[in-house]
């Protein structure tokens, strides 16, 4: 199986996670100023979350009440540990009651497709390919397409690494 995804045609919607395509993102650079995000904390046991899905559904009904919500957000995490992330899901405006970053600098990304264990040989992938083209990763986030239960009502686990450049 390719590590990196393959670019399907978008299935139809689930009702949850909206579809995902991936050629929007992989091996593309994208160049963040301006952008706001709130920021959560997810405890996490071995990388994996806990209570993530109530968190971001109270942060998204904060958002949607604040009128902050944007078509299509960019939502990132930050695996700074075995036992936690800091997870940034973009906004329009402040929200009340949540944490506003914001994300600035250059990136460059690649999607794969496939079991969260992975995580961490995309990452050693997604910077060698960085450095092959002669770049320098300051930091690496994620993003996730999907939801458990959407990627498999989709049939793709897509994962977006986001590398920093220095």
């Amino acid at each position: 199986m390719s590590t990196t995804a393959t670019l399907p045609a978008p299935a139809a919607a689930t009702g949850c996670c909206p579809p995902f395509e991936p050629s929007a993102y992989h091996e593309r650079e994208t160049v963040l100023t301006g952008r706001k995000f709130v920021k959560l904390s997810i405890p996490s046991v071995l990388h994996v979350p806990v209570g993530m899905s109530g968190k971001i559904a109270r942060a998204s009904a904060r958002i949607e009440a604040a009128g902050a919500a944007v078509p299509s957000p960019l939502m990132l995490s930050d695996e700074r540990s075995a036992w936690g992330s800091d997870l940034y899901l973009e906004v329009a405006r402040e929200v009340p009651g949540l944490p506003l970053i914001e994300l600035v600098g250059t990136y460059l990304s690649r999607v794969y497709d496939g079991p969260y264990r992975e995580l961490g040989r995309w990452a050693r992938e997604t910077e060698r390919w960085v450095k092959g083209k002669g770049r320098e990763v300051e930091k690496l986030y994620f993003g996730y397409a999907y939801c458990p239960k959407c990627a498999k009502a989709y049939g793709h686990n897509y994962v977006t690494v986001f590398a920093k450049l220095r």
